[in-house]
């Protein structure tokens, strides 16, 4: 049965909420209060359910007696867990790249153990000393995935093929968010990988925001949408203000809700749709109180963009919903 407007699984960003506590505390070591106190604001702005950014806890490091806790936790506050965003631990960081394979192995079993649907991974590292001094990292190039190395690109398939697998066999999706300067930052590059990586288990986190807010030219949106959307299996949505003097080589975006900025989420929703996109979605917002911007775009979304009935036609898709 398709998804509607009512039932659509839409899950709020925990970007707001950091991963140490005022007392230098990790939140993974932190009480289940503190757990609970998250849960409850997300759920107290209208949510039903959470991505579990590892900005905030990393499900892939607790220990399988504070995973159930953690799971008790969200159930006793009444919020699902459908979702794992594990962001800037990229298996091909030249560095960092074996511990960070073993890292995603164990979120995807911690995945698995909170029922969740679906885990979001990607190729953007940490930030670097230049970005964390700006009031948007974005407006400055960060690491950048190294153009026309067949070698390093053939290890992006191989790890992140192998997590597929894992994650077939644990009865979860893989998703590779789109981003900036890696081999997910352009739409064709993340088709490339995708089918590169060859498996039902593996699809595209389309987030066009993080490509239409660089101060620099880029790719039309809608052309991303198209050619990503028949991948797609997961969907981190945001919008940025944009304006552009191209004489000047002048670029500029900041955050805005959903219905307000350059991308037309009613178009971007269409051609989901119409590819057949059932996936969890999860709605962002950088600055200022991002949660309650971010439930703005969820009410927007089911009120304006979703379809109503369960009889929409939906299109052919290369994406199986579990």
């Amino acid at each position: 049965m398709a998804y509607t407007a009512d039932n659509w699984p839409i899950a709020a960003a925990l970007l707001q909420f950091p991963g140490i506590d005022a007392q230098g505390q990790h939140i993974n070591d932190a009480d289940a209060q503190q757990w609970r106190s998250v849960f409850a604001q997300v759920h107290d702005a209208g949510f039903r359910d959470v991505d579990l950014t590892d900005s905030w806890v990393k499900p892939g490091d607790l220990s399988a007696e504070r995973l159930d806790e953690f799971k008790k936790t969200a159930a006793e506050v009444g919020v699902g867990l459908p979702a794992i965003s594990a962001i800037r631990r990229s298996v091909i960081d030249a560095e960092h790249g074996e511990d960070n394979l073993a890292y995603s192995h164990r979120t995807l079993e911690a995945a698995a153990a909170l029922g969740c649907k679906v885990v979001s991974f990607g190729l953007h590292q940490a930030l670097t000393a230049e970005q964390k001094k700006q009031l948007w990292f974005w407006t400055v190039k960060g690491h950048q995935d190294p153009a026309n190395d067949r070698a390093t690109w053939n290890l992006a398939v191989e790890r992140l093929r192998e997590l597929g697998r894992h994650a077939e066999e644990l009865g979860v999706l893989v998703s590779l968010e789109m981003y900036e300067d890696t081999y997910l930052g352009t739409a064709d590059l993340a088709v490339a990988l995708v089918e590169g990586i060859g498996l039902p288990s593996v699809g595209i986190n389309p987030d066009i925001g993080n490509l239409i807010r660089l101060h620099r030219p880029i790719e039309a949106w809608q052309e991303v949408a198209e050619k990503t959307m028949p991948y797609a299996n997961y969907w981190h949505v945001k919008n940025y203000s944009r304006d552009e003097d191209i004489a000047r080589d002048y670029y500029v975006a900041m955050p805005a809700p959903l219905e307000y900025g350059l991308i037309s989420y009613r178009k971007a929703f269409e051609i989901a749709l119409a590819n057949g996109f059932q996936g969890v979605v999860c709605t962002e917002h950088y600055g200022g109180d991002g949660l309650s911007v971010s439930n703005t775009n969820q009410r927007y979304l089911r009120e304006q963009i979703l379809p109503r009935s369960a009889d929409y036609a939906l299109g052919e898709s290369r994406v199986r919903q579990i």
